[in-house]
């Protein structure tokens, strides 16, 4: 399965084929892409969808989480994570 970074994707799809798949810290995703050879990164915006912010090979997998752990909160009001949207 080949991400692209930046596109918002459900969670199911995004942790679908992946052999793994963990939430490291609250709001941040892993999920290996066994297919490619890589790490999908991605901040959880809702309960069904995430942003694919990075990928990773396996020897900078843990390297790329400590980037993006203080950026969490960040990427999430980007997205107004929390707040009510309303369909006009």
């Amino acid at each position: 399965m080949n991400k692209q970074v930046g596109t918002v994707v459900s969670k199911q799809s995004f942790l679908k084929g992946g052999g793994y798949a963990k939430e490291e810290y609250e709001g941040l995703l892993v999920s290996a892409d066994v297919e490619n050879g890589v790490y999908n990164i991605g901040v959880q915006l809702q309960e069904d969808r995430v942003l694919v912010v990075d990928q990773a090979k396996d020897s900078e997998v843990h390297h790329k989480l400590h980037e993006w752990v203080p950026r969490i909160q960040e990427v999430q009001n980007l997205y107004d994570v929390g707040k009510v949207q309303s369909e006009d």
